[in-house]
């Protein structure tokens, strides 16, 4: 991306590249176009998600795919109640040379890649979690006394299974929060019910064009930190987390009622770093509530807890979540005399 060229000229440009990626993805996913949408915005934002669907909705699949959009090195795990840090992290292996003598020489693990796709991540113990975890938060790992950074662009897609919990381990609240968005995938509509048919029981294989390399993944995400955030969008951005927790001043009654905790600050900068990936998606340069409120679900859902008293009135987070989008203010900023 050129030094001449204005920032007007590279967003536009960008949001043309962007289109072209969601074309190419669509020769392979049929719909789910907001999910797509969210996780484009986590890539540019250095973000990573938590893929809940049930099995046959092609979240690999999509996963993959975007990778070879993307040309990014991707590698797949699979989470399984005997799986150790070690076999996520890497180990020391100890290897004899021509000479005889023995020496330590570190094996990469999965984690060692550009988009990590963590398959049904409850279903490993705690301690193997928290090693993929830490290495989503720091962006390196430590084995022994040596500590190696990740492959930089690094992105963790962790997917879950909703419906099935018997021998699961749920991911705690604390390390939920590591994760930008909580998308849900849902079932098709019965028009890309019949795409899907019609697409995969051929035998014509789907090839996709790289738009991307992982350097222009660094320069969009460049590019997207330097989309301007009002103080206008801080402030409402501020309210509406302050807003999830009931024992702040700042929380409707309806929430002191129903829930038991809210949201952090990290929630906030989600929804501002998240916010500016749409705008530069959309070709513009400064971020909108709108583009707030499109995200808030994925970015809020992992983020609140509902009490029992929710449940007995059929109100489930994301039902709390857009009562505070319809009811809490845009803040008033005086507008100066010129």
């Amino acid at each position: 991306m050129g030094k001449t060229r204005n920032l007007g000229e590279v967003l536009q440009e960008f949001k043309q590249q962007r289109i072209v990626m969601q074309q190419e993805l669509q020769k392979v996913i049929v719909g789910q176009d907001e999910v797509i949408e969210q996780l484009f915005a986590a890539i540019f934002t250095r973000g990573h998600c938590l893929l809940e669907g049930v099995p046959g909705l092609a979240k690999t699949l999509m996963v993959s795919t975007l990778a070879k959009v993307l040309d990014m090195q991707f590698k797949r795990i699979q989470f399984t109640p005997d799986l150790m840090p070690s076999d996520i992290t890497g180990t020391n292996v100890l290897e004899e040379d021509e000479d005889g003598r023995r020496n330590f020489r570190f094996v990469e693990g999965p984690v060692f890649t550009n988009i990590l796709l963590a398959d049904e991540i409850n279903r490993t113990p705690p301690k193997t979690q928290a090693a993929l975890l830490q290495a989503m938060q720091e962006r390196e790992i430590t084995v022994g006394r040596d500590t190696m950074s990740l492959p930089d662009p690094f992105f963790t897609i962790a997917t879950q299974n909703p419906i099935e919990q018997e021998g699961t381990y749920p991911l705690p609240e604390a390390q939920l929060d590591r994760f930008m968005f909580n998308i849900i995938i849902d079932y098709p509509s019965l028009d890309e019910e019949e795409k899907i048919l019609m697409a995969t029981t051929r035998q014509e294989k789907v090839e996709v064009r790289k738009v991307f390399s992982s350097r222009a993944i660094l320069n969009i995400q460049k590019l997207v930190q330097s989309v301007a955030v009002s103080e206008y969008v801080i402030k409402y951005v501020a309210r509406l987390v302050r807003a999830t927790r009931p024992r702040d001043e700042a929380a409707p009654d309806f929430v002191r009622q129903l829930v038991d905790w809210g949201a952090g600050p990290r929630a906030g900068q989600n929804l501002i770093n998240g916010g500016k990936a749409i705008a530069a998606m959309e070709g513009r340069f400064s971020v909108a509530i709108e583009d707030v409120k499109k995200i808030a679900i994925p970015v809020l859902r992992h983020r609140i807890g509902t009490n029992f008293q929710a449940q007995a009135e059929g109100m489930n987070n994301v039902d709390v979540i857009q009562r505070l989008l319809a009811e809490i203010p845009e803040p008033n900023i005086e507008k100066f005399d010129r």
